[in-house]
C-alpha cells in the first residue's frame, strides 16, 4: 500500500475519533497488511458511523465521520444500498441502515448459547437489585453493549440497547474487560487507550489500577462515579467459553440507588455466582 493511502487511512481513523471512544481504532490497523482490503473496510466504517439514535445521514456527515472524500463516501453509500446495507431516503437525500445489517447482528445474537443461558439470570438479579444488569464485549478501544435487563420496579431505568458503545477505562464494564485479559493484551491496549487521551490518563491508570487490585482481592471491579457522577456499578470478567470471546456483565445504577458498600457486601459476590453460574452451564455446550 502507498504511503499517500496508508496516510488517507490514517487521517480517516483520526476523524473517527470524533465521538471520543465511538469509533476510535488501534493504531496501524492494515497499513502495512498486503492482506487488507481497503475498500472493504471504508465500506464497514461507513456502516460503523451509524449511532443507535442516527436516523438519517448524508454523504457529507459520513464524510466528517470518516475522515473519507466524498466522492468516495458516494460510491460506497451507493454500494451498499445497491445491496441493502443501507437504505437511501429518496426525500430527505440521506441514508439509514439497511435490513441486511440487522440479518447480521441477529444472526450473531441469536447464535450466542451464552446469551440464552445469561438472560434469565440477568433478569433475576436486575428483578432483586433494582437495577440493570448487562452484558458487552470490546469493540475496538470501547464496549459495546450485547444485551441487558432491567427491573421491572426500578423507577428509574439506565437501560442501555443492545450496540450501544461506553468506554473501557472509565466503565464498570470496561475495566473488567481490562481485568479478564492476559497481561499482553492488557498492556497493550492500555498503551492504545493512553495515546487516545493523554491528558486524562493520569486519572484513568489510577481507576484501572484500583480495578485490578479489587479484582484480585474480590473477583470484581468498581465504576463509582467515573463515568457518569451519578452512576455506580460494578463489572465482572466471563472467560471465554463455547466458542465465545471474552464477555464482561455488569450492574448499574444511579448513584443513590446502588451504594458503594451494597455493590461491596452484596450485588458484587452476586454478580460473581452469575457468571460463574453461566461459565459452567456454557462449557456443557
Amino acid at each position: 500500500m502507498s504511503d499517500q493511502v496508508a496516510d488517507k487511512l490514517k487521517n480517516g481513523r483520526e476523524a473517527l475519533l470524533e465521538r471520543d471512544y465511538v469509533y476510535s481504532v488501534e493504531p496501524g490497523g492494515g497499513s502495512q497488511d498486503r492482506q487488507f482490503v481497503t475498500a472493504l473496510a471504508r465500506g464497514l466504517e461507513v456502516l460503523r458511523c451509524f449511532r443507535p439514535h442516527d436516523r438519517h445521514l448524508g454523504n457529507q456527515d459520513i464524510a466528517r465521520r470518516t475522515g473519507l472524500p466524498k466522492p468516495t463516501v458516494s460510491r460506497l453509500t451507493y454500494t451498499l444500498t445497491r445491496m441493502g446495507y443501507l437504505y437511501h431516503d429518496e426525500r430527505l437525500g440521506k441514508y439509514q441502515l439497511g435490513t441486511s445489517v440487522l440479518s447480521l447482528g441477529y444472526s450473531l445474537l441469536t447464535n450466542m448459547d451464552v446469551l440464552k443461558i445469561a438472560r434469565p439470570l440477568m433478569q433475576e438479579l436486575a428483578d432483586y437489585s433494582h437495577t440493570v444488569v448487562s452484558v458487552g464485549t470490546r469493540d475496538r478501544l470501547g464496549m459495546i453493549y450485547l444485551d441487558g435487563r432491567h427491573s421491572t420496579a426500578a423507577t428509574v431505568s439506565l437501560r442501555r440497547e443492545p450496540g450501544t458503545r461506553v468506554p473501557i477505562a472509565t466503565t464498570a464494564m470496561g475495566r473488567a474487560l481490562l481485568c479478564g485479559l492476559p497481561e499482553p493484551e492488557r498492556e497493550q491496549l492500555l498503551d492504545h487507550i493512553r495515546k487516545r487521551d493523554e491528558d486524562s490518563w493520569p486519572q484513568h491508570k489510577a481507576g484501572i489500577e484500583q480495578a485490578l487490585r479489587d479484582y484480585r482481592e474480590r473477583g470484581f471491579c468498581f465504576s463509582i462515579g467515573d463515568w457518569r457522577s451519578d452512576v455506580n456499578a460494578v463489572g465482572v470478567p466471563m472467560l471465554p467459553v463455547a466458542g465465545c470471546r471474552l464477555l464482561t456483565f455488569n450492574c448499574a445504577a444511579p448513584s443513590f440507588v446502588l451504594r458503594r458498600h451494597m455493590l461491596e457486601d452484596d450485588i458484587g459476590p452476586r454478580l460473581v455466582n452469575l457468571v460463574r453460574t453461566i461459565e459452567s452451564e456454557a462449557a456443557r455446550y
